[in-house]
């Protein structure tokens, strides 16, 4: 899912009525996760649980600044004139705020090993990738 950051918390933005939407209603518990790293040596990430909180005032100062935060990662740095591109993309859509309770991190860089190849089904696809 698309992500943004606001005064430390993660924010995401989905449809108002997909189902995690509606799962998040009956239990607001939530747990999100980011990785970067394409062999072990390389990996690091965050698990963040929490509790969700659904924004759905499209009025809210919040709404919108987690919606031109998720933009910028995404997109491109934003001026008022990409206000109609925002709007268009948050349409029918609603924020989710992540308060969190717990955080857990890891950095297997700080492990001191010797770079290792990219291996295994989908090596040739990050690869082709990389610069």
């Amino acid at each position: 899912m698309w992500y943004g950051l606001l005064d430390g918390r993660v924010y995401l933005e989905t449809k108002a009525k997909s189902q995690k939407v509606m799962n998040l209603r009956r239990a607001p518990q939530i747990s999100c996760s980011v990785e970067a790293g394409e062999s072990y040596d390389q990996l690091r990430g965050v698990v963040i649980e929490g509790t969700a909180a659904i924004i759905e005032d499209t009025s809210a100062d919040e709404y919108w600044a987690a919606a031109i935060s998720v933009f910028e990662r995404y997109e491109r740095a934003y001026t008022e004139e990409m206000r109609p591109l925002v709007q268009q993309m948050m349409n029918k859509r609603v924020v989710i705020r992540i308060d969190p309770v717990r955080v857990r991190s890891w950095d297997h860089r700080k492990l001191g090993l010797a770079p290792m190849t990219v291996a295994g089904s989908t090596a040739e696809y990050l690869t082709a990738q990389s610069p």
